[in-house]
């Protein structure tokens, strides 16, 4: 059975806000150690993912990931403690959200064309 799922964004105030892209990017940074490769691999520019980052180091009192200029000895970037805490609290947060939209919507999902009931008909 299809589940419902939940996309959101916490807002922190102020135009400062957290969701899917971001928390992406992070957990990217956070396999590959590099900002580049992070960019890379989720087909996003270079220059997107250095302003999503800096948007969310301006976000907090604590950055979330430091970088290192590239050149001989190679560059990188690393999340901070505070950055790995966000993206924790981010996906234990979505987990409980898709817990609750299924339970909430789940008399909704018997009338969806994607739930038991046409899957049943369609057979």
């Amino acid at each position: 059975m299809a589940l419902p799922t939940v996309h959101f964004r916490v807002d922190f105030g102020d135009g400062h806000a957290v969701g899917p892209g971001k928390i992406s990017l992070l957990e990217h940074i956070d396999e590959g150690g590099s900002l580049s490769q992070a960019a890379r691999d989720l087909d996003m520019s270079y220059r997107r993912a250095w302003q999503l980052l800096k948007s969310m180091n301006a976000s907090f009192r604590e950055r979330v990931a430091v970088s290192c200029k590239g050149g001989r000895g190679g560059g990188g970037a690393t999340l901070t403690a505070f950055g790995k805490e966000l993206i924790r609290s981010y996906r234990a947060f979505e987990v409980e959200m898709q817990g609750h939209a299924a339970r909430r919507f789940r008399l909704v999902l018997r009338n969806s064309r994607h739930g038991p009931v046409a899957r049943r008909r369609a057979r």
